[in-house]
């Protein structure tokens, strides 16, 4: 039976006490018996926390979804989805970069129709990487190979801007009306220094316009002799309410930035990484070698092995190491920061577990994921994502957001 989900607010003890000092107004509080420290300095918002709160979320995922698509008569045949992005009566549309198409989704998910196909022609897609929902029916289709963003209104293309001078950047979001939010899309490895910095840029959908407002740690250089780093930190960003927010997955914190560049909210925690064990990687080669078959069809046995066998030794190599805090960060519809429990190997199958904090660095808590969903968006109190069913094939699904009872 579904729960219609309502937003509840945290009930948690706290403490207040507040002061002014010539360097702003001052606050401490208790979040579940760990002190919290917010103070307002220069137009900055500073939320620190002199630990990490271990509380439940207010909300959590219902045992079912709300609807699947994919596994019945009659519904759409994925073979890879990438991004989606749900409308506010429970529809979505979702990019399958597999079948180069788009595809929307009836509320209840028991239709769809597939209203862009491969091609280069006014409305045809090719690898559309990013999908932005603007309204009931209304989006944009972000397509990075052929360098333009289609704006789609009630299954019609409404718009299309040229993109090409943003070549080499990534929309993650859109910010004021006729704007963009664009971050550094690629890397090429081999480059000095311990961190190779990304950049955050708006682009004006009028004039084509780029202007780069922030810069970041965004790829971490891999342990010397090693070509990758299985369980490196890495620099991500995301968009929340037209702000861009960054995370570095080895540091316990959390910055927003205005669409200018400034920066307007800090969230910090105290927490330390866990090493990588051995009993972590079991599992893991199974994955890596359903994926050197998946990617070699043609190769012979004693191929895939060789492939699997040079995945793993990295993996051993950096056995003790630490690990990420947590792995790519999203934002919802409202501007909630989701960030998603780190585990070695392959994350297609999406993450198992959130920690979740508000717009204003309040510690929401965690909540436990369904098995093998990875989560699209979130938003109207719905999550859009992608399940695995037991044949390993790619269903959407749509679970309503209840209160923890």
């Amino acid at each position: 039976m579904r729960r219609r989900y309502e937003p509840i607010p945290m009930l948690l003890p706290a403490l207040t006490v507040a002061f002014t000092g010539c360097g702003g107004a001052s606050e401490i509080r208790e979040t579940a018996g760990i002190p919290v420290e917010i103070d307002d300095s220069a137009g900055v918002r500073i939320v620190e926390y002199d630990g990490m709160p271990l509380i439940d979320a207010s909300f959590q995922f219902p045992a079912e979804p709300r609807y699947r698509h994919g596994a019945n008569p009659g519904d759409y045949t994925f073979q890879r989805i990438h991004p989606g992005s749900l409308f506010p009566d429970g529809g979505a549309v979702v990019s399958d970069v597999g079948n180069e198409e788009l595809v929307v989704l009836s509320p209840d998910g028991t239709s769809h129709e597939v209203i862009a196909g491969p091609g280069e022609g006014p409305g045809d897609v090719d690898y559309v990487g990013a999908t932005f929902a603007l309204g009931q029916d209304r989006f944009m289709a972000v397509d990075q190979f052929l360098y333009r963003a289609t704006i789609f209104d009630g299954g019609s293309v409404e718009r299309t801007v040229d993109i090409r001078h943003a070549d080499g950047l990534r929309a993650i979001g859109v910010g004021a009306p006729g704007q963009l939010l664009m971050i550094t899309g690629a890397f090429m490895s081999g480059f000095e220094g311990e961190w190779l910095p990304g950049h955050m840029a708006r682009f004006d959908m009028e004039t084509g316009a780029i202007d780069t407002v922030a810069s970041y740690d965004f790829v971490s250089r891999p342990p010397l002799g090693l070509r990758w780093n299985p369980i490196g930190a890495g620099g991500r960003v995301t968009v929340s309410d037209g702000q861009f927010v960054y995370t570095r997955s080895d540091r316990p914190e959390v910055k927003w930035r205005r669409p200018d560049g400034t920066v307007s909210q800090i969230v910090r925690w105290q927490a330390e990484p866990a090493p990588l064990t051995e009993e972590m990687l079991e599992g893991i080669e199974a994955g890596l070698r359903a994926s050197n078959q998946m990617a070699n069809p043609g190769a012979a046995a004693a191929d895939i092995d060789r492939m699997t066998d040079n995945d793993m030794s990295v993996y051993r190599a950096v056995i003790g190491g630490p690990m990420p805090l947590f792995t790519t960060t999203f934002a919802d519809a409202e501007g909630r920061i989701w960030l998603p429990s780190y585990r070695p190997g392959d994350r297609s199958e999406g993450d198992p577990g959130y920690t979740v904090i508000s717009a204003d660095g309040e510690w929401l808590g965690t909540l436990e994921a369904p098995p093998r969903l990875r989560i699209l968006d979130v938003a109207h109190g719905l999550v859009l994502g992608v399940q695995m069913d037991e044949m390993d094939v790619e269903n959407v699904v749509v679970y309503e957001l209840v209160g923890r009872s």
